[in-house]
């Protein structure tokens, strides 16, 4: 009966341990979804290359037009970049802590400090970060996109950007 009892916790504590391989496909699928935002990113830069390439063809271009649409879509490009950053550094994060460690990620020295992840912890800092520069970013953005500023909502505009630079001050403070 002991040995019955022993087989079982093994093979359980082995199941246990394995089960840890499921986290492979929130990997994939966070590597998946970055390439997608690098597309959507890449895509909006072309299509306002394309639009101001062919304003300027067809004869007099709308330049405040122009600069108001490319300050939109490049905001929104290099919102989908950082968003794409955030999904990589989830997903290679995920499989350095529970599948196996990267060896290149070890080895490279000069690029690679920001993958180098160690624990939970630094991976959810490391995330926090990212996510802060994204709201950072879209917080521009909204402020772009308003035609009519009433005072009220300039001021909720300014209190959110300045809770968010708090924020990031607090997490950039070396504990």
């Amino acid at each position: 009966m002991k040995k019955f009892e022993t087989f079982t916790i093994k093979v359980l504590e082995r199941l246990l341990w394995e089960s840890r391989l499921i986290l492979i496909v929130a990997v994939i699928a966070s590597l998946l979804a970055s390439t997608l935002m690098v597309f959507l990113g890449t895509y909006d830069i072309i299509t306002l290359i394309k639009k101001v390439f062919s304003s300027f063809f067809a004869g007099t271009p709308n330049i405040e037009y122009l600069q108001k649409e490319a300050i939109a879509k490049i905001i929104g490009a290099v919102d989908n970049y950082l968003i794409a950053t955030v999904l990589l550094i989830f997903g290679l994060g995920l499989y350095t802590l529970f599948i196996s460690k990267i060896e290149h990620i070890e080895k490279d020295t000069k690029s690679s400090k920001i993958l180098m992840i160690h624990s939970l912890d630094q991976l959810k800092e490391k995330i926090a970060k990212v996510i802060l520069m994204v709201l950072i970013v879209l917080f521009f953005k909204y402020s772009i996109d308003q035609n009519n500023w009433d005072m009220i909502n300039l001021l909720m505009l300014s209190v959110g950007i300045l809770l968010i630079a708090i924020a990031f001050y607090f997490m950039n403070i070396k504990k």
